[in-house]
């Protein structure tokens, strides 16, 4: 395939549709590929990992295609359809094992495997693609072994335009929906997108994460503006509301506006921003960008002790900071990404009970820096640094177990690295072992639990095989 589909430098969009609608058919995977007629290589280094030509066809609305569409046209030649010849239908399936350095104690006190297999960990069953003219969608249902259910997961439903300004530069503009912060990022230096990619959920997972790192995914939902000038300057505005699933009233059983018996409900609209700038040279890039929200949440309650959602809510401001570089050879692919959250609590609710929080501001800090290399989109190693620190607040991070998954010092700081070395025998098929280390966890390196549970008993192997059709 010709390179200039997959580094894609300033000469535009428009240039590189006409590449891509001349570009032979290839085994492709998986919506995507089928709706463009191109290799997985066009829009990913090695999936999901995008490349620059990705983030412009996300950008786009996931519209462009290849394929001959149902066309609807007006009297007056307005076009009222255009549907893909083939539906943009996909499936992902996971299959892993995941073993623990030390086993994990059950409620009679005795102890489970040190292993797990999950067979499979997940199935996800993808709509991505075309709708209409301008109008694309990613949407995702997935069956996952931890809940044993079928749910939606990540949505990103878009409208988009473009136009070419003057002095031959591109202006890309457009609007989304969609139900977790940042999973509309074009980089996958930020939370939805970022890496690992595929992560076991037998882990022991530390207490404390900020709202913008996933905590919200699939709670809320979110529309934003965006616009890209010359395919380098981005920036997006938004705002997200509480979106829960599963949620009912406590006293007719039906869905309906959110009550007090439901747990941490946005109040108002909580603001989102994300600005940055992609510079390409050759076969290299480099992006920086800050982005960030203010999400105000009532903790609500339980049908046993229902809250209320007027009065105290507890403030939390996430700001942060992150950069991705890439270098996309014949042979040799690298990425270098990282991010820096910080939040800024301001716990009205939760202090002001006395029952949720010890402080009425506290601090959490996460950073995670993360290096890819890849030979022939085959061979691939990865190795990856992350940290959370925070303020010391005991009622805060108790957790809600006595043992394992609880703080005895009462903070959040959590430290270690993490490699992972994979192997690609087909473009839409990975098998990868990933080895987790932690020098810190939940605020200790030994006996973080009081209860003798040292932060290197919760190292994990994960082998993990995953397929794209």
């Amino acid at each position: 395939m010709d390179r200039r589909l997959v580094v894609m430098g300033r000469s535009g969009w428009a240039s590189a549709l006409i590449a891509m609608l001349l570009a032979p058919a290839a085994q492709a995977v998986p919506s995507f590929a089928r709706q463009t007629g191109m290799a997985c290589e066009a829009c990913h280094t090695v999936f999901p990992e995008l490349t620059h030509f990705g983030r412009m066809f996300k950008a786009n609305a996931y519209t462009v295609d290849n394929l001959k569409p149902v066309r609807g046209v007006s009297a007056t030649r307005e076009e009222m359809l255009a549907l893909s010849g083939l539906p943009p239908i996909a499936l992902m399936v996971q299959v892993s094992q995941t073993s623990i350095a030390k086993a994990i104690p059950d409620g009679a006190g005795n102890f489970s495997q040190s292993s797990s297999v999950a067979f499979p960990q997940q199935i996800s069953l993808f709509y991505a693609g075309k709708i209409a003219p301008r109008l694309g969608a990613f949407i995702q249902l997935t069956y996952g072994n931890d809940s044993g259910t079928v749910g939606i997961d990540n949505v990103d439903l878009r409208w988009a335009n473009n136009q070419v300004l003057p002095g031959d530069k591109s202006l890309i503009y457009g609007i989304t929906a969609n139900n977790n912060p940042t999973v509309q990022d074009l980089w996958n230096s930020t939370p939805a997108f970022g890496y690992p990619y595929a992560a076991s959920n037998a882990n022991v997972s530390p207490l404390a994460a900020t709202q913008i790192d996933g905590t919200l995914g699939q709670d809320v939902a979110g529309v934003s503006l965006y616009a890209m000038w010359n395919e380098s300057l981005y920036g997006e505005i938004g705002t997200y509301r509480s979106a829960k699933q599963g949620a009912a009233n406590a006293l007719t059983g039906a869905a309906g506006p959110l009550d007090g018996t439901t747990s941490n409900v946005i109040v108002g609209g909580a603001p989102y921003y994300r600005l940055a700038y992609e510079y390409l040279w050759g076969r290299h890039s480099l992006s920086v960008g800050v982005y960030g929200a203010t999400f105000k949440l009532v903790p609500g309650g339980s049908t046993d002790a229902p809250g209320t959602l007027s009065g105290p809510a507890n403030e939390f401001r996430d700001n942060a900071e992150d950069f991705q570089y890439q270098f996309i050879g014949d042979q040799h692919l690298f990425t270098l990404a990282g991010t820096h959250i910080r939040e800024k609590m301001t716990l009205n609710a939760s202090f002001g009970d006395g029952l949720g929080a010890d402080n009425l501001r506290d601090d959490l800090a996460t950073t995670r820096l993360t290096g890819t290399y890849y030979y022939k989109r085959k061979y691939g190693a990865t190795v990856g640094l992350f940290s959370t620190t925070g303020s010391l607040d005991a009622q805060l991070y108790a957790g809600d177990a006595p043992i394992v998954v609880t703080s005895a010092s009462g903070k959040p700081d959590t430290r270690g690295w993490m490699a992972e070395l994979s192997y690609m025998p087909w473009l839409n098929t990975r098998l990868s072992l990933q080895d987790t280390q932690y020098s810190k966890f939940n605020g200790g390196s030994t006996n973080y639990d009081g209860f003798g549970r040292n932060a290197s008993d919760n190292n994990s192997l994960y082998l993990l095989v995953w397929f794209n059709y």
